[in-house]
């Protein structure tokens, strides 16, 4: 396969996934979401879009320099890990704006933020540079993290 071809349905991917879990959600946050009550570090409605955008960018260029490596046990285990934390990132959006189950997407996002660490080790044993790329989606979803059960707490 071309490579640029590859690098652009490796980028894709998680674009698609998280525009689908995006739009499936988009309405609960102008209409639940806004009547919660938030802590003060939250940040403006529309600054997610673009954060949410560029880390799907990112994720997109560590696979593809993962998959630009040759085959082998460590391979196939980051491309696993990429993919389960990828499954929670989509489904986190489910369960916390469409189910608006705070607490689970709180367990939730903390499975996630495990899997992206260990998307990071395993990427780091094959490309560092796969692996450093993926520094601010860890940073991003701790925030997210601390932000979703600041969410949790003030409006139980």
């Amino acid at each position: 396969m071309n490579r640029y071809l590859k690098l652009a349905l490796c980028i894709l991917l998680p674009l698609m996934v998280g525009g689908i879990s995006g739009f499936a959600t988009a309405t609960s946050i102008n209409t639940w979401y806004v009547t919660l009550n938030k802590p003060f570090f939250n940040p403006p409605n529309y600054l997610f879009g673009p954060v949410w955008t560029t880390l799907y960018i990112l994720m997109g260029v560590s696979l593809y320099l993962i998959l630009q490596t040759p085959k082998n046990e460590h391979r196939k285990n980051a491309i696993t890990v990429f993919a389960v934390q990828l499954f929670l990132n989509f489904w986190w959006s489910f369960i916390f704006f469409k189910f608006q189950y705070l607490g689970l997407a709180f367990i939730e996002i903390i499975t996630m933020w495990i899997y992206i660490l260990m998307m990071i080790i395993n990427f780091h044993k094959i490309h560092k540079t796969a692996a450093y790329l993926q520094i601010p989606y860890i940073m991003w979803v701790s925030f997210a993290t601390l932000l979703n059960a600041s969410l949790w707490w003030l409006n139980r």
